[in-house]
């Protein structure tokens, strides 16, 4: 049975892991420069090395944050469904729910292109 606590804490749920993924995102860029700029430096294998797996971790958590997002997304749109089912149509979480699901999708058209 779905309530609107159960909603709220979904819709949380998806927030928290945009912010993730944005700044996992931001993560990559500045670890990208960075080891770009050791390279450019010619800065001492060893280092450059460590570098390059640190950029690399930041570049594996983007698809991790993308599965998590998916998943976070679909449990919401279920809790939604049910909760318009049992007659709750109207109400801040159940709005907020929806530009929750609005922005989500919205961000995964924009990683498709």
């Amino acid at each position: 049975m779905a309530t609107v606590r159960n909603l709220k804490i979904k819709t949380s749920t998806c927030k928290r892991i945009v912010k993730e993924l944005h700044s996992y995102e931001i993560e990559v860029e500045r670890e990208a420069a960075k080891t770009a700029d050791m390279k450019a430096k010619g800065a001492d294998p060893y280092d450059l090395k460590q570098q390059e797996n640190v950029l690399a971790e930041s570049r594996m958590m983007v698809p991790d944050c993308h599965k998590r997002l998916e998943s976070a997304l679909s449990d919401l749109k279920g809790t939604l469904v049910e909760l318009e089912e049992s007659g709750e149509k109207e109400g801040s979480e159940i709005d907020e729910a929806r530009s929750i699901i609005a922005e989500v999708e919205e961000l995964f058209q924009s990683s498709d292109v």
